[in-house]
């Protein structure tokens, strides 16, 4: 186990935002996450786990040890006539593994195509694309306790996934008016792999506007997996910045949900805004129009600006050819400026996606 002090984090998150890590361990295997929780001088520091740094945010030095996790791996674990399940390591590149299992003749991850990151973060954030989530494939997964170096398996139902959310993005917490405890994992866990059930019996999920536009221009009403999951390519290259190019994190927003009488009350005032129907009754918001309409396309405060082609998508202006460009105070203080401007004009307060370290 090789302990490595004052590691430059710059090339490990996807904003590119100028940081170190006061120590870092690479974790290849579960033997190694042992080997640190075992460890007299490691075993109680506090732990801050890395994946492909795609949803981060650094706003400075890391001091707690970086646990950079580096498990590969790809199997088939099971297949019957429902379903193919298979596991895979955290460490193992995402979009590489939807390329892979479309190789294989397994179809179903086809619309999470391009999204940037590892497969141990994808719980996490519960990631998801053109109508399709990771918790609508997920079987299981097996992690690591931190704190006791216990392993355990948990299944869809206790990762508590919802849109853009799981326990893991949440603190224990009493809940004093239900007399409840709530349960959350946040920081408490490295997960190790991953496990995917893919369906034997599968049906292109065409529903997103970009999808159907797709069809229509290379008329094609039955797109076959692939099809599909280059069309999801060249949409995300279309309206998305290539981190290695632009330092982003994707989607900075989650899209917010409203009751129909407040959409009602905000298509009263503005009837242009893009909203979507859901199955609980309630309204999905497109946050990308909100805080367009507030006129933050393209502007910028320091280094940090919005994304002149999506509005949804903060970047780092000036991190290319080995420059600094912005900060995490930087981004965080552009991110703040849009909150408030939605939540003057429509009274709604976005949430930022990724997470500020």
């Amino acid at each position: 186990m090789l302990v490595q002090n004052n590691v430059p984090l710059q090339a490990y998150n996807s904003f590119h935002i100028v940081a170190k890590a006061q120590s870092l361990v690479r974790i290849a295997s579960e033997d190694d996450l042992r080997e640190v929780l075992q460890d007299p001088a490691l075993a109680d520091e506090p732990k801050f786990v890395l994946g492909g740094g795609s949803n981060i945010v650094l706003t400075g030095d890391v001091k707690a040890l970086v646990l950079k996790m580096e498990i590969m791996g790809r199997r088939l674990v099971r297949e019957d006539e429902r379903q193919v399940v298979i596991e895979l390591g955290a460490g193992e590149n995402w979009h590489e593994v939807v390329d892979w299992t479309l190789q294989q003749g397994w179809p179903g991850l086809e619309n999470l195509a391009l999204i940037p990151g590892t497969m141990g973060a994808a719980p996490v954030q519960n990631i998801g694309a053109y109508g399709v989530e990771l918790q609508d494939r997920f079987e299981s997964l097996d992690a690591v306790d931190l704190s006791t170096g216990k392993a355990l398996t948990l299944n869809a139902a206790q990762c508590a996934f919802g849109y853009r959310d799981s326990v893991f993005k949440h603190d224990s917490a009493a809940d004093v008016a239900l007399g409840q405890q709530a349960i959350g994992l946040k920081g408490r866990l490295a997960i190790v792999r991953v496990r995917l059930a893919l369906p034997k019996v599968w049906k292109a999920e065409l529903g997103y506007a970009d999808l159907q536009k797709r069809m229509q221009l290379e008329n094609c009403s039955s797109p076959t997996p692939r099809q599909v999951f280059d069309w999801v390519c060249a949409i995300r290259r279309a309206k998305l910045p290539d981190p290695a190019e632009i330092g982003n994190a994707g989607s900075f927003f989650k899209n917010p949900t409203v009751t129909p009488e407040q959409c009602a009350d905000i298509i009263g005032r503005d009837p242009a805004v893009v909203h979507y129907p859901l199955a609980n009754g309630h309204i999905k918001l497109a946050a990308a129009w909100l805080i367009d309409a507030c006129g933050w396309r393209g502007k910028s405060m320091g280094q940090a600006g919005v994304y002149p082609h999506q509005a949804l998508v903060l970047i780092n202006r000036g991190a290319v050819d080995g420059a600094d460009g912005a900060t995490g105070g930087e981004v965080m203080m552009l991110a703040r400026a849009i909150q408030t401007s939605v939540y003057e004009r429509f009274g709604i307060m976005l949430e930022p996606e990724p997470v500020v370290v």
